[in-house]
């Protein structure tokens, strides 16, 4: 059985990360979708509470399985026994980024684990986390970006009832 890992923040879950999932999900037996503990970040939602997101968004996906890892990313791709990571690709500032990244993971794992891009399909090369967050902090319309449930989670923690 060939798997890959999507590790991410995933805060919030956006349609662009699901694009990715599925689209990883018809190409490999098992996609692990992997939340990141990441301590030097301030998150809007908890780890479980992403995880559970993401859960949720995926329901339906019978070969995606979502959990959460803190610590390096070869050693976490190790502890599974995965050596394929998937991004998603949206700029070529992210490229920049992630090819640094996918070199450090090879060398880090001596040369086992691998990066695979997605390009970002072109109706979500826009989208972030980040720009979802905004919109939702002044309670603007999220239905291009999030699934309902995600969205509601943003107004309601942003301190809008819907």
């Amino acid at each position: 059985m060939k798997s890959a890992i999507y590790p991410g923040t995933f805060d919030p879950m956006t349609y662009g990360h699901l694009d990715i999932i599925k689209r990883a999900a018809n190409i490999f037996d098992e996609v692990v979708v992997s939340v990141l503990n990441n301590k030097e970040k301030t998150p809007l939602f908890s780890v479980s509470e992403r995880v559970n997101i993401l859960k949720e968004a995926t329901k339906d996906i019978p070969n995606v399985r979502v959990e959460s890892f803190e610590g390096l990313l070869t050693d976490y791709c190790k502890k599974i026994g995965v050596n394929v990571v998937v991004r998603g690709l949206r700029a070529v500032t992210d490229f920049e980024y992630e090819l640094q990244m996918s070199q450090m993971n090879r060398k880090l794992s001596n040369h086992r684990v691998e990066t695979i891009y997605f390009n970002t399909t072109l109706k979500y090369s826009y989208l972030s986390s980040s720009a979802v967050k905004q919109i939702a902090q002044f309670h603007g319309d999220l239905s291009a970006f999030v699934p309902d449930f995600v969205a509601k989670l943003l107004y309601e923690r942003f301190g809008y009832k819907e």
